[in-house]
């Protein structure tokens, strides 16, 4: 029998799903949303559905489809109310919840509905902007405002504060609480030079100008939740099955939730929705949770995946479980990265986050792929780990033994060996793999050019303008890097060696 789909009449049938929900759906509109992904419906989106249940907030989300990619046929078929499968481990008891998320009312695409998306702008309550477009959508383009609607996110932000300052003639309390989420740091100060520099060249009056200097205020902040993208298709099932209704919408996440947000008391008091959850935390410097974040968590994923995935690993779950896997994720973040944090961290505060960060590696029911943590592996690469390398030899001359051992594997890992329709693929013991990576076409030069794997390494490694930087000036980095290159490559140069690891 076919299970029904989630919807407000589900809803009415099964008010146990979500208790005072008719209530829920006729709130307010308070936010807009440039963007539809899962991590923005995982944790932005979470937090304000909660303060409503809690009758904190009591307002909803306008969410902008930016993209051309794909409608939102399954926003409008469920009416924009999704399930939300909470798996994991706090405080040391199992976690497995399913919470039904009603925060969103309606769901825009910005080329078709461009219209009713400025239309928003003239709604006095909405006061807050949330992004997530991608670090690459924080971008300053060649745009035309008045397009309908601009290409880029940046552009189609400028139109949008322009027509909410024409609709209120200016006014201080009509402007807005921007914060965007895009792992880029300082992404608040970064979008609003944009946002000026737009309002400039399209020659708007500077009334405009000073009214988004002095009344709006673009908010730095920092997300910190796993939510992999589309479950798949038995992880889906069950749940479905468990759950009892059908949901194209469904998305999973762990227990553990962030949202760091730079901001006053006047930022506090528009993001009401924050007395909801210790989760969202709102203080004038953030940037203590973004170092630790940024170098802990992800900068071992980033030295990691590479070469647990070369190691015949799919997940990060199946590197927690792998003794040798494992003990190199522990000891990589815990000795080596910690310490050499570039931000003054107490070596007790950062050692807590990453015990913290290792049980969520091992969260049972998350399947985070290693193969998705490799995209764009070279600007990952710059901006999560560099600036850490850097800082351990600022303090000492010791070489990061399992540092060098992830960047060899992360060297290994970008080695083209088919090239098809401008995609690269590497190859894992017979299968390919996708490489994609904006450098992805340099290294198949440089493997294709090198004397040898070590000539390639020096060549890399000595750089700058790939990392800003000479490498190999930092005292037997190089040597070690070449050490563990020699370890993952055979003599001929084409298969990985998972022995010896």
């Amino acid at each position: 029998m076919a299970l029904p789909l989630l919807s407000p009449a589900l809803l009415d049938q099964r008010p146990e799903l979500l208790p005072n929900h008719q209530a829920l759906l006729s709130l307010p509109e308070k936010i807009i949303q440039f963007g539809t992904g899962v991590l923005l419906r995982g944790l932005p989106d979470y937090f304000v559905n909660k303060a409503n249940q809690q009758g904190i907030f009591n307002g909803r989300i306008v969410v902008v489809k930016s993209t051309g990619n794909g409608g939102t046929d399954a926003f409008a078929e469920q009416n924009n109310v999704y399930s939300h499968s909470i798996r994991g481990i706090e405080n040391g008891s199992q976690v497995d919840e399913t919470v039904i998320n009603a925060a969103i009312s309606r769901t825009l695409s910005a080329s078709t509905h461009w219209a009713d998306i400025l239309q928003c702008a003239h709604n006095a309550e909405l006061k807050i902007v949330i992004s997530n477009t991608t670090e690459v959508g924080i971008q300053l383009v060649d745009d035309d405002i008045l397009a309908s609607p601009p290409v880029s996110f940046p552009g189609k932000l400028t139109a949008y504060l322009y027509e909410r300052f024409k609709a209120f003639g200016g006014s201080e309390e009509s402007g807005m609480v921007i914060v965007p989420t895009e792992l880029i740091v300082g992404n608040g100060p970064k979008l609003r030079s944009i946002i000026l520099e737009q309002a400039t060249r399209h020659n708007l009056e500077e009334a405009f100008i000073q009214w988004l200097e002095k009344s709006n205020h673009f908010c730095s902040s920092l997300v910190d939740r796993i939510v992999p993208g589309k479950p798949d298709s038995a992880t889906v099932s069950e749940i479905c099955e468990k759950q009892g209704f059908e949901d194209n919408l469904l998305i999973v996440s762990e227990v553990y939730r962030l949202w760091a947000i730079e901001g006053d008391e006047n930022v506090r008091k528009v993001l009401s929705f924050a007395d909801a959850d210790s989760g969202v935390v709102i203080e004038p410097n953030i940037d203590l949770y973004r170092e630790l974040k940024l170098r802990l968590l992800n900068g071992t994923h980033t030295l990691a995946s590479g070469l647990c995935f070369l190691h015949g690993l799919d997940t990060v779950r199946e590197s927690m479980e792998n003794a040798e896997t494992s003990a190199f994720i522990a000891d990589l973040m815990l000795n080596e990265l910690a310490p050499a944090i570039p931000y003054e961290v107490d070596p007790q505060r950062a050692a807590e986050f990453g015990n913290q960060v290792l049980d969520r590696f091992r969260n049972p029911f998350i399947r985070h792929q290693l193969i998705d943590i490799t995209v764009q592996y070279t600007a990952k690469m710059k901006m999560r780990n560099i600036p850490t390398l850097l800082n351990h030899y600022e303090k000492t001359d010791e070489v990061p033994m399992l540092f060098a051992k992830g960047f060899a594997a992360f060297l290994r890992f970008m080695k083209p060996v088919v090239h098809k329709e401008g995609a690269f693929y590497g190859d894992r013991n017979g299968e390919p793999y996708s490489i994609r990576c904006d450098s992805a076409a340099y290294f198949d030069e440089k493997w294709q050019n090198a004397a040898s794997p070590l000539d390639l390494a020096d060549q890399v490694l000595s750089d700058t303008t790939l990392w800003d930087t000479d490498l190999t000036l930092l005292p037997g980095f190089a040597d070690a890097v070449k050490e563990n290159m020699k370890e993952l490559i055979d003599t001929d140069d084409t298969s990985i060696k998972v022995t010896g690891f």
